[in-house]
């Protein structure tokens, strides 16, 4: 048993049987009473965040969650596969699990998985990923001084705004977290 002055970010709870990820905490002493601890938590399996304040040195379980990093493989109709680069064990992840993260997922890509006694729970992808564009207009002459942007589909099949200088073929940083251009791939 830990309390919930042992609270980060990151951390999962087990509240009422639940399982809840954090996403942000504070410690907070009011001008009266006592230090409460003020939380927005993230339902793992259903996604729905709610605001939560305990009182501090409350007693909480904390679940156990084994985060590895795996290698994704290949999706089919069973769901997203992902394989241990360690011991080469394949796990299966339900497509309601990665939720719009399939968006930014690549073939060999290594992403973090966290399980609780072997379910999966969620993935977290790395802050950006370079991609391919597969299919965007060509910028105009004129437009280069404006600074505008354009619609582009990656090699995953998302839409993303790009300068109008980017072409087709050409790669690019993208980020995980909303999807925006962060520049041209090195190399």
């Amino acid at each position: 048993m830990a309390t919930t002055n042992d609270i980060k970010n990151g951390t999962v709870l087990n509240l009422d049987g639940q399982l809840w990820q954090v996403l942000w905490f504070q410690h907070h002493k009011p001008g009266k009473g006592n230090t409460v601890v003020r939380t927005k938590i993230k339902n793992v399996l259903n996604g729905k965040v709610v605001d939560r304040t305990f009182p501090a040195d409350t007693k909480i379980e904390m679940a156990q969650v084994d985060r590895r990093d795996m290698q994704y493989l290949y999706s089919d109709t069973s769901g997203y596969v992902f394989m241990d680069t360690d011991t080469y064990e394949q796990l299966v992840v339900a497509d309601d699990i990665i939720g719009d993260d399939k968006e930014y997922l690549l073939e060999g890509m290594t992403v973090t998985v966290a399980t609780n006694e072997g379910n999966p729970l969620y993935i977290d992808l790395p802050a950006s990923i370079e991609v391919e564009v597969t299919y965007t207009e060509p910028g105009l002459q004129g437009d280069r001084s404006t600074g505008g942007s354009k619609p582009a589909t990656i090699e995953t099949g998302k839409q993303v705004q790009v300068p109008l200088f980017i072409d087709n073929g050409e790669r690019i940083k993208v980020s995980t977290a909303d999807g925006s251009y962060l520049g041209r791939a090195q190399g």
